[in-house]
């Protein structure tokens, strides 16, 4: 029987795939940054540290979707208040069309003035 030898390609073969793998990563940061600065994502974006004086200013509540504490007490009322919304919140999904015209629309995403709960009844 022939024992097969080891032999440093491919001890060079790994080293080319780590590197390769590197070299895609690093143009990938690249390329997503690029697109990250030119559509205008990063003039939004207030966790950047140039915009800690403006964060307060920010409108963090302008819908009618009421949000929960991270921290507090669990009781069957706070329970209740949350399936009452999540039930809310689940039927504006399921009236939006998503085979239909447009579902992408300003109305169908819920960033536009029409409630889709009202315009159904």
């Amino acid at each position: 029987m022939s024992q097969a030898k080891k032999t440093p390609s491919g001890r060079n073969n790994f080293l080319v795939m780590i590197s390769g793998a590197v070299v895609i990563t690093g143009l990938l940061v690249v390329v997503s940054m690029s697109m990250y600065s030119s559509s205008g994502a990063a003039q939004l974006d207030l966790s950047r540290p140039g915009y800690v004086s403006v964060r307060d200013k920010a409108v963090k509540n302008d819908s009618d979707f009421q949000t929960f504490s991270s921290s507090g007490e669990i009781n069957e009322k706070i329970i209740s208040e949350f399936k009452i919304s999540f039930a809310k919140q689940a039927l504006k999904v399921k009236l939006v069309d998503a085979f239909g015209g447009d579902p992408l629309s300003p109305v169908s995403l819920g960033i536009d003035a029409v409630d889709p709960i009202e315009t159904t009844q």
